[in-house]
């Protein structure tokens, strides 16, 4: 039996953690079929097989996390079974269970010995050829079950000795309290110190019939940690600073609404990405980031635009290639391209990482605006808030008109409230007009 390692999955990672198995002990497996999902601070991917053979041991439970080398899987590999002594050969019987691997050794692939494989393989190139009849298994999603406290009753109680700590029985007999009498709502049905309380003579509850409510714990894991750890060390490393406007948005969203000469559309979110490019080359410092240990600002030469996007395992920034490129109607479809990648796991760690300044839409949950914490590495962040329809003055009286308010955050390190504030008067600029929409 040889061992298949956690292989080193790219960008620096180190461990990665077992969301789900998609094969079970004893299963036959196929040379690039997938055997595991597993999640990375960068995304989730699926793991194949580098070799044909039986799965003989999993050695990690899912939602354990394994550093990068740690053994994942044990594998007897295809052709190196050992003879059974009785019955059908072994071959014989699992090609009549439509289960088994060719017995001409011609047919199987080769497979490197577990003392010739490296430490580290970069399974996102693959293991050679896709095999169409591998399949791709459907995901099993992830539960976390509440299981609440059951605590003894009073007639279990006088059986045994209550359970609780040296300081809760002092704490019971200076107030008269019979433990025996006491249902724990601590672990294994412990006696806590607010079940003393609850009992005793004016307490909160009757004696004996205390319900405590369980509470739930998810482990913080994968993507989740990495979000945790990246939004604690960007809030606490750069000073931010944020500034916000609100603007009338109606006549842009009325030239947005007709559809172009090929039939397609440009979405809001596109047009304030576009209007985010010129913007940012006339003020550098919005697409820059604070070099610390070099004591210098890095001004990026190109902007590489970044989309914030919920998934059900956290928050991801989808990098969107080559936004100064394409038309609106062309960036709309990529922004939906890599939003709905982001969403199903399918991005490619690559594909989340080299942002240099991020959009997050927050209207799209319903709010009017945000102050947004900034991705680390980068100087400003914009939010887009819900479009209303408000009263608002229009020239010279008051009428009905779709407003959106814009916020920045920005590292003030690198910028001060002046440059923000330009660069975001740059961005509503064109936001406004539909004039300046057809010249950009």
């Amino acid at each position: 039996m040889s061992d298949f390692r956690l292989p080193d999955l790219g960008e620096g990672l180190t461990e990665a953690t077992i969301v789900s198995w998609l094969v079970a002990v004893g299963d036959e497996v196929l040379r690039n079929q997938a055997l595991a999902e597993v999640e990375t601070a960068k995304a989730l991917v699926e793991l194949p097989s580098p070799h044909a053979g039986r799965i003989a041991a999993l050695h990690a439970a899912e939602g354990e996390t394994l550093a990068v080398g740690a053994p994942l899987i044990g594998f007897e590999e295809a052709g190196a079974q050992a003879p059974t002594t009785g019955g059908a050969p072994a071959d014989e019987e699992a090609t009549a269970s439509g289960t088994g691997s060719p017995t001409d050794p011609s047919d199987a692939p080769s497979a490197p010995t577990a003392s010739a494989a490296p430490q580290r393989q970069q399974v996102l190139v693959g293991y050679g050829p896709v095999l169409p009849d591998a399949g791709r298994p459907r995901r099993r999603p992830r539960s976390f079950e509440t299981v609440p406290f059951v605590g003894r009753s009073a007639a279990e109680a006088g059986r045994e000795r209550p359970s609780a700590m040296p300081p809760v029985r002092r704490h019971a007999r200076d107030l008269g309290v019979d433990l025996g009498a006491v249902r724990g709502s601590g672990p294994g049905g412990r006696i806590l110190r607010a079940d003393v309380d609850a009992c005793a003579p004016g307490g909160t509850g009757p004696q004996g019939t205390r319900s405590v409510r369980a509470s739930t714990r998810v482990p913080v894991t994968g993507l989740r940690r990495e979000t945790a750890r990246a939004m604690t060390d960007s809030a606490f490393t750069a000073p931010h600073a944020s500034v916000h406007t609100t603007i009338d948005v109606t006549d842009a969203l009325e030239h947005l609404h007709r559809p172009g000469r090929d039939g397609r559309r440009t979405s809001f979110l596109a047009t304030v990405c576009r209007a985010i490019l010129p913007a940012a080359a006339r003020t550098p410092s919005a697409n820059a980031r604070f070099d610390a240990e070099a004591g210098e600002i890095e001004q990026f030469a190109d902007v590489v635009l970044g989309i914030a996007v919920a998934t059900e395992r956290g928050l991801v920034v989808a990098t969107v290639p080559d936004a100064s490129e394409v038309d609106g109607a062309t960036l709309t479809e990529r922004i939906a391209e890599q939003a709905a990648r982001a969403r199903d796991g399918s991005l490619t760690p690559a594909e989340l990482t080299g942002s240099t300044l991020t959009v997050t839409n927050v209207g799209v949950f319903g709010v009017d605006g945000g102050v947004p914490i900034l991705n680390p590495g980068q100087s400003m962040i914009l939010a887009v808030g819900a479009i209303r329809t408000q009263p608002w003055e229009y020239r010279g009286e008051v009428a009905l008109r779709k407003v959106v308010t814009l916020t920045v955050s920005f590292d003030h390190r690198v910028l001060d409230g002046a440059e923000a504030s330009a660069f975001l008067t740059d961005v509503t600029d064109v936001l406004s007009d539909p004039a300046i929409l057809l010249t950009r």
